[in-house]
Order: structure tokens, then C-alpha cells, then sequence
């Protein structure tokens, strides 16, 4: 198992995930579409629900992006039974897998969903959010802060998904470290069309919420028309990915009423990759804002943010949040000191934020850890101010060529900067004399008429020459490729290794 944390200060609130259910307010807690239930209906639901989850080991839940996902995993979490989270679009062999590792004794579903084989074959319970009484039950003795709450498996790039058991006691203090970077507080209304079965939708859209008290906002399918929509009446926060920022970006500047709504938003936060420094400045120029970046993994939660209250650092994920401990090492495990934005290292991390170990893979958890530092797999450097920038994965991402070690994240922004540039992705490639040479994946700006690349497309010396005025020319791609689109998942990360084959 991962080094436990032990910490006296965490307090009974880490038991009682959600204390704003025990006042049973009429206030809103979750709206998703229409439909929504105000904190003493979600409380009336969710304890019935609690009740008959006991004696389950572990609940599966169908994480559609519903109203039912969200009373679901409140459910399980008053009930102390660990949920794990299903992504709808999954494929069967990767359920086949997840079900099989986490043994869910029950599936959780909204009503008329069909489930997939694996699941199907469970006993299943359909999710009523609608309340017949809103008389609230007891609300049932919360189990211990190491107490597992969720099961989240990982993407399973490098083999098998891992289920990642991540305890209440790491939710608890993300959601309140993030309150105090972000200012956030139940006066708060947050908005977002994030997937349920990922960290950033569930634990950080769903959960964050509910733990300050105030209200969320699921605009189900993301959309700039309900961005507007929800930001233009009581909406204060948004959360999105970049691929959903570049789009705000791109419609910002000739769309008034989506300016007008993203400058009235109290904070916009950006997570799960990179935002290209293109986007801030297009934002920051239409609507006269800022997007706040952090970083996070699912073994880890939250680790650092820029904060609400702190200066600009667009393109940095900011500093340690508080409580987590951050560190960068190189190559043979020693503490990098330098805080120069140049030294590249990997990023470790400690704190009571990490998870407790992954599901039935003891050699898996072991290997994860240096001590006590869990070893992230992602490279970064640390500037004066102590703001972390994100190179990429030290896997996928870190490129040595010609005996230096690059990271892919600089050029991909420094490719977007280009105006003829709408994305772009960086790897690197085995070369006889380099070691490793650059190469570059562009999809090109398409024409106001739509029409895609034309004669207008920068051509692949010119994408070369810029990135060598833009940095030291040994950062310069050696290959250029054009494509239509780059290969991502459900939360927008690009998937290079699909690039690679």
C-alpha cells in the first residue's frame, strides 16, 4: 500500500464529506438541464438510496453525464461503500477487465439505460432522484478518513486499466485546499459539461460543490451557447478542458454575449492538459479574463494551482496547493534545486491528497513510490516564483535529441503561436545520429469559409523556422506532418501514442 497519512488537523470534517446536507436547506445543490433537487431533496434521496446500499462491498456506477450519476455516488458515499465510476462510451474488454478487478456486487443506473454485457450481468438498482417525501432520514455515520470512497481506473496507456483507490480522506482535503486557492465558497454556482467518471467532473465538479454548500450547474453536453447561457444569470465559476477553452477563444472575439458571459464569470479553470498560451491572450484580449490552470492526477487529486488570488501565470499550473508537498528530481532521484523555468525534472509529489493504493496490484503501488513521494510520470520546470510549467509525460512526452533532454509541450506552444496553426502535438521519433529526432503533427487553421487547408496552409519549413525563432534551434521539428484532426479522449488529452502507430 502507498505511505499513509497521518495528520491530526484533517479533523472530523474529512468524515462528513458533505456538511451542508445535515442542515437540509432548501437552497439548490445539483441542476442538471431542468432538473434539480435543492439540498434537503438531494439529502431525502440520497440517505434512501444509502439505506439500501448496506451491506454492498462495492457499487459499479453507469457515469452518464445525469442527474442520476450525482445522486449515485452521494449515495455511496454516505453509505461508505466505494463506488466505482463506468465511462458510458467504454469499450467491453476494458469492462470486462474493471469488472472483474473490482468485484461490484450492485450496478447503479438511471432508469431505462442499457448496460453493456459486464455490467448487465449484475444486480442492478435504477436511481430515482425524484423525492416522494422530502423528509430527510438520518443521515448514516460516515466511516473513517482512509476509508475508500471512489475506485477511478486509469487510462490504461501503458497496460490493463488500474483501479485507483482514492479515500476520503484525499477528497476532503482537495476540495478544501482548492477552496482556499480559489476563494470558493457556497455563495459560489459552478458551471460545466465535464464527463462522471473522471476526477475533474465528478470529484472537483460534482463533489466540490457539495462540500462548500453552494451549487453546480451540468450543462450535460458542453456547449457555448450554455456556457452563455448559465454565466449571463448566477453562474460565478467554469470548469473545462482545453479543447473546450479553444473554443471559447475561437468564437470570443466575434461573439459578444459569449464575451460578455466569460467576463462575468468570477474564475474560469482549465485542467486535465495544457492550455496553449494562444488561448489565454485571445481570451484575455475578447473577454478582458483570465483562466486559472492547475494540475492533478487521479493518484493524487490536486496538487497545485495558480491561485485565485495571485498573480497571472498563464502557462504554469501554479504552486503547491496547501498541505502537498511538490518536488521536481532528475534522471537518478536527486532533488532538483534550481528554480530557473529551465531545469527540466520529474515532478514527485507527497501529502494527504494521494490515493491508497491501486486495486489488487501491490507490485504496481510499491513501484509508484520514492519513499514517500509518489513518482507522478510528468516533467516540469519551476520558475522564481515557484510556478510549475508542465513539459509533458516523461514517458510519451520528454524528447533527447542531439543530448538534450526537450520537452514537447514548449514547441507545441510555440507551433500555436503560428496563425495558421488550430493544433498541434509533438513526439519524438528514434534517429541514427540525434538519438531521438523532433517531430511535429499540425492540424492548420481552416479558412473563414470552412473550406480546411488551402494554398494558405504554413508550409512545413516555415513551421520549422518559426519554432527555431521562437527557441534554441535545437527545438526545432525535423519531421512535419498534416492532419485533419489529432487523435484524443473523452477529457481532451491528445493521444500521442495513437500518433506514433
Amino acid at each position: 500500500m502507498a505511505p499513509t497519512w497521518d495528520d491530526e488537523d484533517e479533523g472530523d470534517l474529512v468524515n462528513v464529506l458533505f456538511p451542508a446536507l445535515s442542515d437540509a436547506s432548501p437552497q439548490p445543490a445539483l441542476r442538471f438541464g431542468e432538473r434539480a433537487l435543492s439540498y434537503r431533496q438531494l439529502a431525502a434521496v440520497a440517505c434512501r438510496l444509502a439505506e439500501r446500499l448496506g451491506g454492498e462491498t462495492r457499487v459499479a456506477v453507469w457515469a452518464t453525464p445525469t442527474l442520476e450519476t450525482a445522486v449515485a455516488v452521494v449515495a455511496s458515499l454516505l453509505a461508505g461503500v466505494p463506488a466505482v465510476p463506468v465511462n458510458p462510451k467504454i469499450g467491453e474488454s476494458e469492462l470486462a477487465h474493471i469488472v472483474s478487478d473490482s468485484g461490484p456486487t450492485l450496478v447503479l443506473a438511471e432508469p431505462g439505460a442499457e448496460l453493456p454485457g459486464a455490467l448487465a450481468a449484475l444486480p442492478r438498482l435504477d436511481v430515482e432522484p425524484a423525492a416522494d417525501s422530502e423528509e430527510v432520514p438520518p443521515l448514516p455515520y460516515e466511516p473513517g478518513a482512509e476509508s475508500a470512497a471512489l475506485i477511478v481506473y486509469t487510462s490504461g496507456t501503458t497496460g490493463p486499466p488500474k483501479g485507483v483507490v482514492i479515500p476520503r480522506r484525499a477528497i476532503a482535503h482537495t476540495l478544501d485546499a482548492l477552496a482556499e486557492a480559489w476563494q470558493w465558497t457556497a455563495d459560489d454556482v459552478l458551471v460545466h459539461g465535464l464527463p462522471l467518471f473522471h476526477v475533474h467532473g465528478l470529484v472537483l465538479g460534482i463533489l466540490g460543490p457539495l462540500r462548500r454548500g453552494g451549487s453546480v450547474h451540468h450543462l450535460g453536453r458542453f456547449s457555448t451557447e450554455g456556457v452563455v447561457r448559465e454565466l449571463s444569470a448566477d453562474g460565478t465559476m467554469l470548469f473545462g478542458v482545453p479543447t473546450m477553452y479553444h473554443r471559447l477563444a475561437a468564437e470570443a472575439g466575434e461573439n459578444e454575449a459569449l464575451a460578455k458571459a466569460l467576463g462575468r464569470a468570477r474564475l474560469l479553470v482549465s485542467g486535465s492538459a495544457a492550455l496553449p498560451r494562444t488561448d489565454h491572450e485571445r481570451l484575455a484580449a475578447a473577454a478582458g479574463c483570465r483562466v486559472v490552470e492547475r494540475y492533478g492526477m487521479t493518484e493524487t487529486l490536486m496538487n497545485t494551482s495558480v491561485r485565485a488570488d495571485g498573480e497571472p501565470a498563464p502557462g504554469t499550473v501554479g504552486v503547491p496547493l496547501p498541505g502537498v508537498y511538490v518536488r521536481l528530481v532528475d534522471e537518478s532521484g536527486q532533488a532538483i534545486e534550481e528554480s530557473d523555468g529551465e531545469t527540466v525534472g520529474e515532478i514527485q509529489v507527497r501529502g494527504p491528497n494521494l490515493f491508497v493504493e491501486y486495486l489488487n496490484r501491490p507490485d504496481a503501488t510499491t513501484a509508484a513510490f520514492d519513499g514517500g513521494w509518489f513518482r507522478t510520470g510528468d516533467m516540469a520546470t519551476r520558475d522564481a516564483a515557484g510556478n510549475y510549467r508542465i513539459v509533458g509525460r516523461k514517458a510519451t512526452d520528454l524528447i533527447k535529441s542531439g543530448g538534450y533532454k526537450i520537452g514537447a509541450g514548449e514547441i507545441e506552444n510555440a507551433l500555436l503561436e503560428h496563425p495558421g496553426v488550430a493544433e498541434a502535438a509533438v513526439t519524438g521519433e528514434p534517429d541514427e545520429d540525434l538519438g531521438e529526432r523532433i517531430v511535429a503533427w499540425i492540424v492548420p487553421e481552416p479558412q473563414a469559409d470552412g473550406a480546411g487547408a488551402t494554398a494558405d496552409t504554413p508550409s512545413a519549413s516555415e513551421l520549422v523556422d518559426h519554432v527555431a525563432r521562437q527557441l534554441a534551434p535545437h527545438k526545432r521539428p525535423r519531421v512535419v506532418h498534416f492532419l485533419d484532426a489529432l487523435p484524443r479522449n473523452d477529457m481532451g488529452k491528445i493521444l500521442k501514442r495513437e500518433l506514433r502507430a
